[in-house]
C-alpha cells in the first residue's frame, strides 16, 4: 500500500496524526466496522473535500453488539478494504484490535439519555452505550477537526451528535446522505448475508418509506396511520418482522402524529436472517 499507511496502536496512530498536524493538515476521521461498500467510501470522500487528510478506523466493536447477534459471523475483509480506501485517497487507517482498543476491563461507559430510549434501543440493550463509548474512544485517540457518519445509521448519527455537543468535544460531526442501490436499498455490509429471493423483496422498504413521507408532509395526515399502512405492505411483501415503522422529530426522535417540521420516516425489519434498517427526510 504505497500510499496508504496502516497503524494499529494508539500510540502510533497520534505519532501520524500529529505529523500531519505539524505540517499543518486538517484530518478527517471515518469511524467503520470494516466489510466497506460504496456508503462507506463516500464518507472517505467527504472527508476529502473537507479535510486535508482522511483517517479511517477499521475495528468490528464487540461492545455494540448483543449476546444474541452476529458480531462473530459480522463480514471482515480487511485487504479488500485497504485497497477501496487507497483507491479512494484515504491516507491513514487505523486497524486495531480488541486488546489495543480495551486493554483494561472498561470501568467506564458513555451513555446518552433520552434519544436512546426509543427505536433501536430496546430491541437491542447496550448498543448504543457500546457505539458512544467506541466513537468517544476514537474521537480521543485521533482528536480530528470533523468526524464523518452515515446518515443510514440515523439514531445512532444523533448520539454521537449529541454526545459531542454534550461533552464539548472540539469536533464538527458531519452527516452524510445514504447511498444507495439503483433500486433504492440502502447499501450496508450485512446486505450480503440477503438470498436472492430475499434481495429482490428487499427493495420495498424504501419505496414504504417514500410513501409514508408523501403521504405526511403536507402535515395533515396521520403519521401513525401511514407508517400503519406502510408496516403492513412490507409484511405482505415478504417482511417476516417490521420491528417498527414511524415518523418522527429529526432531532429529538420523538413519534409525531403531524409533521410541523424537520422530520424522518424510521424503519427497522427483518428478512430472513438479516436485519434491515433505513430511514428517508420528509422535506
Amino acid at each position: 500500500m504505497k500510499d496508504l499507511t496502516i497503524v494499529r496502536t494508539v500510540a502510533d496512530l497520534r505519532r501520524e496524526v500529529a505529523a500531519f498536524r505539524t505540517a499543518g493538515r486538517t484530518i478527517g476521521l471515518v469511524p467503520t466496522m470494516g466489510a466497506l461498500h460504496e456508503g462507506h467510501i463516500s464518507l472517505v470522500r467527504g472527508a476529502l473535500g473537507h479535510s486535508d487528510v482522511p483517517v479511517t478506523s477499521i475495528f468490528v466493536n464487540p461492545t455494540q453488539f448483543g449476546p444474541n447477534e452476529d458480531f462473530g459471523a459480522y463480514p471482515r475483509d480487511e485487504a479488500g478494504d485497504l485497497a477501496k480506501l487507497e483507491e479512494a485517497g484515504c491516507r491513514l487507517v487505523f486497524a486495531p484490535g480488541k486488546d489495543e482498543m480495551y486493554p483494561d476491563p472498561q470501568l467506564t461507559t458513555v451513555h446518552v439519555s433520552e434519544i436512546t430510549e426509543g427505536l433501536c434501543s430496546p430491541l437491542r440493550p447496550g448498543h448504543f452505550d457500546g457505539v458512544a463509548t467506541v466513537v468517544t474512544k476514537l474521537l480521543m485517540m485521533a482528536m480530528p477537526e470533523r468526524g464523518y457518519f452515515g446518515e443510514k445509521d440515523y439514531q445512532q448519527l444523533q448520539v454521537i451528535r449529541r454526545m459531542v455537543r454534550d461533552l464539548a468535544m472540539p469536533i464538527e460531526i458531519v452527516g452524510m446522505p445514504t447511498v444507495r442501490e439503483p433500486d433504492g436499498l440502502a447499501m450496508s455490509s450485512r446486505n450480503r448475508y440477503l438470498g436472492t429471493a430475499e434481495r429482490a423483496t428487499a427493495r420495498a422498504l424504501h419505496r414504504q418509506l417514500s410513501a409514508v413521507a408523501e403521504t405526511v408532509r403536507d402535515g395533515q395526515s396521520s403519521c401513525t396511520a401511514a407508517a400503519s399502512a406502510a408496516a403492513k405492505a412490507l409484511l405482505s411483501a415478504g417482511f417476516d418482522v417490521v420491528e417498527y415503522l414511524t415518523v418522527v422529530d429529526a432531532e429529538s426522535l420523538h413519534p409525531l402524529e403531524r409533521v410541523t417540521g424537520p422530520a424522518r420516516v424510521v424503519a427497522a425489519t427483518r428478512l430472513g436472517r438479516t436485519r434491515l434498517i433505513d430511514n428517508i427526510a420528509v422535506d
